[in-house]
């Protein structure tokens, strides 16, 4: 069972599979309050997601602009990966003056 940490509103905070300190709170895995935790902490990992690919796409086209690896170091299915994403923003790129502001609307 894991111990909670509360924050100021005395919602879940943290879980520890160890005591903190004497007589910390201890909740079962299936009490609500600590599903709802893990779902909340699930989907804010979840989200962050997308932005971190696109942080590793970047450094990786760095790295190649730079020489510092070759597209053709990576293995097979990573070069398909980003050249199938790099082509998709490209297209994305150039449908750019398609999207209008409400104020632009004629």
């Amino acid at each position: 069972m894991p111990y909670v940490f509360r924050n100021s509103d005395d919602r879940i905070a943290g879980l520890s599979d160890e005591a903190p300190y004497a007589g910390a709170e201890e909740l079962d895995q299936s009490d609500p309050e600590v599903l709802e935790f893990l779902e909340h902490a699930k989907n804010e990992l979840s989200s962050s997601d997308t932005d971190t690919i696109r942080v590793i796409e970047d450094v990786v086209d760095v790295l190649i602009r730079k020489k510092l690896i070759l597209l053709t170091d990576l293995p097979v299915r990573a070069q398909q990966k980003l050249t199938e994403r790099q082509r998709i923003r490209n297209e994305l790129n150039g449908l750019d003056n398609l999207m209008v502001d409400e104020k632009d609307i004629l």
